[in-house]
């Protein structure tokens, strides 16, 4: 029997710097909202221009999850964090010199949406499942709060420096903060615990610590594409993807992307809406920590249906709260629901792949339907600024992307429906009506 080293809770070392990374990678990632409205009245180019750039950037994010996560498991967690901050860095930096929409399509879209696509859709997962034997819900919840946290941090300040000093500012200051977050990742990150000799944390500490697999000869693409058709067998696989996808058009690339300027059209100054998406920010890392904790306890599709549900008839408001005398009260009440909901599939999806799947796919199969997720935010941005510069209007698309809310709620509930054994749970506990796969 090994011999238990005292950083047994290192776990929680590493939980906190990737909860940092992902609040940096999320702010970088939000800047696009903030650049929208000055790059269109700086450089006079259409929304549907921009909206081009920002489409790319938002779809690679999710293309990449299912490679990244392959990536890491064959060359390890911290070294490809390590390569996608740097790659930021530079995309940002060169994005402050660009002259035409095809140039922010090369440096906004393809560099900085290839650099947050390594961490972001697959982080969490593979953090929370590698690390943790129990509480997965929980880390899970939180780290995917780091997003929402993220806007909370940088939307305000991102809003004033592009305000003030002019847009170009803004991708100096988000190449700097990704260069000051690789200092903790160099010096704390680590691939496993069996690497440092630990057992994940909450398992039991009289079990041997399992060397860590060997990965060398591994090929990442082949192993990605591998897990894909082990996974394309499940009914939930897609159904958990198909909802997703309706999740990333609602959040990233609808409202993510197009909230500030909806303000702007209704009057509303961006300094203003930046607040405004900074309370989705806050209420963000609440609503996903507490669906990380519900989805230890109830089944993801009542879950989801209700999230789906709720939020569609939130943009089904949404035009009635962002103009007229009672939009001071309204709009920020619609800020704080639609909070709560922005984040909260992501925990239930991750069991649910769990149950249908085991551990060992989850961060491989999450990352491929953050394909599908960012797929859904892509297409979303583009169709939305494609709508406001033919239309000079974003009304019609409240409706729209509110009926699409509705469809998953509905897809939802056929998710996990029917399964008579089910594979561990996040919680590492055998769930209702199957036995857990021992951890």
């Amino acid at each position: 029997m090994t011999s238990r080293p005292a950083s047994s809770r290192y776990p929680i070392v590493i939980a906190g710097v990737t909860f940092l990374v992902l609040l940096v990678v999320a702010g970088i990632r939000s800047a696009s909202g903030v650049l929208l409205v000055p790059l269109e009245h700086a450089m006079g180019w259409s929304v549907a221009a921009i909206s081009l750039a920002v489409a790319v950037n938002v779809a690679l994010y999710g293309a990449v999850g299912p490679f990244a996560a392959a990536l890491m498991e064959s060359f390890g967690v911290r070294k490809m964090i390590l390569i996608a901050l740097a790659l930021m860095a530079v995309s940002t930096t060169a994005s402050t010199f660009v002259m035409t929409p095809l140039q922010l399509v090369l440096t906004w879209g393809v560099g900085v949406g290839l650099g947050i696509g390594v961490v972001s859709m697959v982080l969490s997962a593979i953090i929370a499942t590698r690390w943790f034997a129990k509480g997965r819900g929980v880390v899970y919840g939180a780290l995917t709060g780091a997003a929402a946290a993220g806007q909370l941090v940088f939307l305000p300040l991102l809003a004033w420096t592009a305000q003030a000093y002019g847009w170009r500012t803004v991708g100096f200051v988000c190449a700097g903060t990704a260069v000051l977050v690789a200092i903790p990742v160099a010096l704390l990150m680590r691939d496993r615990p069996a690497s440092i000799g630990i057992p994940r944390f909450g398992e039991d500490a009289s079990t041997d610590v399992a060397p860590a697999p060997a990965r060398h000869g591994v090929n990442p693409l082949i192993n990605t594409f591998a897990v894909l058709g082990r996974a394309s067998r499940s009914r939930d696989f897609w159904l958990v993807a198909g909802t997703f996808f309706i999740c990333g058009a609602t959040t990233n690339g609808y409202i993510g992307t197009h909230f500030m300027s909806i303000c702007g059209d209704v009057g509303i100054s961006q300094v203003h809406a930046a607040g405004l998406v900074a309370v989705i920010g806050v209420f963000s890392m609440i609503g996903s920590t507490a669906s990380g904790w519900l989805s230890d306890r109830i089944a993801s599709r009542y879950l989801l249906f209700t999230f789906y549900g709720l939020r569609g008839l939130s943009l089904f408001i949404l035009p009635y709260a962002i103009q007229g005398a009672n939009s001071a009260y309204i709009l920020p009440a619609f800020m704080v629901f639609y909070g709560l909901d922005w984040l909260a599939t992501g925990a239930p999806n991750v069991r649910a792949l769990t149950e249908a799947l085991g551990k060992e796919d989850v961060p491989i199969a999450f990352g491929w339907i953050g394909v599908s997720h960012q797929i859904g935010a892509g297409a979303s941005a583009l169709l939305t600024g494609i709508i406001r510069t033919n239309t000079g209007s974003y009304l019609s698309t409240f409706d729209l992307f509110g009926t699409i809310c509705i469809i998953g709620a509905i897809a939802s509930l056929g998710i996990g429906a029917g399964r008579r054994t089910r594979r561990e749970p996040l919680t590492g506990r055998p769930a209702p009506g199957g036995q857990a796969v021992p951890a």
